[in-house]
C-alpha cells in the first residue's frame, strides 16, 4: 500500500513537472512569463483597448461592464446634485413652497443618483423629471441619453467579439494525448491524431510543426528555444486535407528530421519539445484559426500504432468510432531511423521483413 502511493506521488510530481517546464500546454496556451517590462510599455495595452477587452478573462470583462455603469451613474449623480445645488433645490437649502426646481424631486445625493440612473437607462418612473428652467441641466441631461445609448452598444460589440472568437471554434478541433513512432511503408515515422466534433469543415487546413530544444554551438553560445521546421502529411497530401473525418499526421523520420538521432533508448532522456500548429479556416464563420497542442519526451510512444477510427457499417455508411482515439497497439518497430534506413536502403525490396527492425547501438 505504502508503495503504491509512492509510486502515485512519484507520476504526480513526473506530470506536474512535465506540465510546468512545457512552453505550450495541451489545450494550446503559451505557457512563458514576462519580467521587467518597463511601465511605459504598458500603454500599448491601453492605446489598443479593444484587444485589451476581448482577449481578459470573463470576470475581469464583467467588472469592467459593471463598473462603466455604476461609475457613470454616480458621475452623472454628482452633476445633477450640483444642478440642484446652484438652483437651491436641496433639501438642506430650505425652498420654499412655490419653488421652482430644475430636476422635480432632485433634493439630495440619493434622488440624484436615482434620476441619474432612470435618465440612463431611460426607465422614467415618471416621480423626477427636468424642466425648462435651467439650460445648462438640459445639456447634462442631452450628453447623458447620448452616453447612455454608447455605453450598451459598445460593450454588445465587446461580448459578440469575445463569444465568436476563432479559439471558440478550435474547441471542437481534438488532438491525440500521445504521439506514436512506428514504421509506415519501410520508413519510421511520428504520427499524430487529429479530429474535427463538428460536422463542419475547417477549410484551407495547413499543419505544421516545431520541434524546440536548446542546444549550444560550436562558439559555446546556448540558444534556448531553437525551433527546427517540422512538417506533416496525410494519406491524400500534405496541402489542403479534406478534413471531415480525424486524420493520422504523419512526419517521416529521415535524415533531414530533427529526431533521425534520437533512439528507443534515448528518446526519454532527451531534453526537448514538439509543437504542432493547424492553421483553418471556419466553414460557416469564414474566422481563420489556429490551433496548438505540444508533445514531450514522455508523451512519445515508440513501437507503437493507433488502432483504426473509421468503419463502414452494414448499409455502407461510414462510422467513426472515437473509442479508439486514442487507443495503441504495439508492433514491431526499429530501434532507431538510421540503422533502418541503412537496411531498407540495403534490401529495398524487403521493407516487411522483420529482419529489417533490429537495431543494435
Amino acid at each position: 500500500m505504502a508503495q503504491s502511493l509512492r509510486q502515485l506521488f512519484r507520476d504526480y510530481l513526473t506530470e506536474w513537472r512535465i506540465q510546468h517546464n512545457r512552453l505550450v500546454t495541451k489545450e494550446g496556451h503559451c505557457n512563458i512569463e514576462y519580467s521587467n517590462v518597463r511601465y511605459k510599455n504598458w500603454s500599448g495595452f491601453i492605446l489598443d483597448f479593444w484587444t485589451t477587452l476581448v482577449e481578459i478573462h470573463w470576470t475581469f470583462l464583467m467588472f469592467f461592464f459593471v463598473a462603466s455603469f455604476i461609475l457613470t451613474w454616480f458621475v452623472f449623480s454628482l452633476f445633477w446634485y450640483c444642478v440642484g445645488g446652484a438652483n437651491g433645490d436641496l433639501w438642506w437649502q430650505n425652498p420654499s413652497a412655490n419653488h421652482s426646481a430644475c430636476v422635480i424631486n432632485v433634493y439630495d445625493l440619493t434622488t440624484a443618483f436615482m434620476f441619474s440612473l432612470e435618465t440612463q437607462t431611460f426607465i422614467a418612473y415618471g416621480m423626477r423629471a427636468i424642466t425648462t428652467l435651467c439650460p445648462g441641466a438640459i445639456a447634462i441631461y442631452v450628453f447623458q441619453v447620448i452616453l447612455g445609448t454608447i455605453i450598451p452598444c459598445f460593450w454588445g460589440g465587446v461580448v459578440m467579439a469575445k463569444i465568436s472568437l476563432p479559439k471558440r471554434r478550435a474547441k471542437a478541433i481534438m488532438f491525440s494525448k500521445m504521439a506514436v513512432i512506428c514504421s509506415r511503408q519501410d520508413t519510421l515515422c511520428l504520427k499524430i491524431r487529429v479530429a474535427n466534433l463538428r460536422k463542419s469543415l475547417m477549410i484551407g487546413t495547413q499543419i505544421y510543426g516545431k520541434f524546440i530544444k536548446t542546444i549550444t554551438t560550436t562558439e559555446g553560445e546556448s540558444i534556448i528555444m531553437d525551433q527546427v521546421n517540422i512538417d506533416f502529411s496525410v494519406e491524400t497530401g500534405k496541402d489542403n486535407p479534406f478534413f471531415i473525418s480525424p486524420l493520422t499526421l504523419y512526419h517521416v523520420i529521415d535524415q533531414k528530421s530533427p529526431f533521425f538521432e534520437i533512439s528507443v533508448e534515448t528518446l526519454q532522456n532527451q531534453d526537448f519539445e514538439l509543437v504542432v500548429f493547424m492553421d483553418s479556416v471556419a466553414e460557416y464563420t469564414s474566422f481563420s484559426c489556429q490551433v496548438r497542442t505540444s508533445y514531450m519526451p514522455k508523451e512519445i510512444k515508440w513501437g507503437y500504432q493507433f488502432l483504426p477510427i473509421i468503419f463502414r457499417t452494414e448499409e455502407g455508411k461510414y462510422h467513426v468510432d472515437f473509442s479508439n482515439f486514442e487507443k495503441v497497439i504495439r508492433m514491431e518497430t526499429p530501434d532507431c531511423a538510421y540503422v533502418h534506413n541503412e537496411k531498407v536502403q540495403q534490401h529495398p525490396g524487403d521493407g516487411t521483413d522483420n529482419e529489417g527492425f533490429d537495431c543494435d547501438l
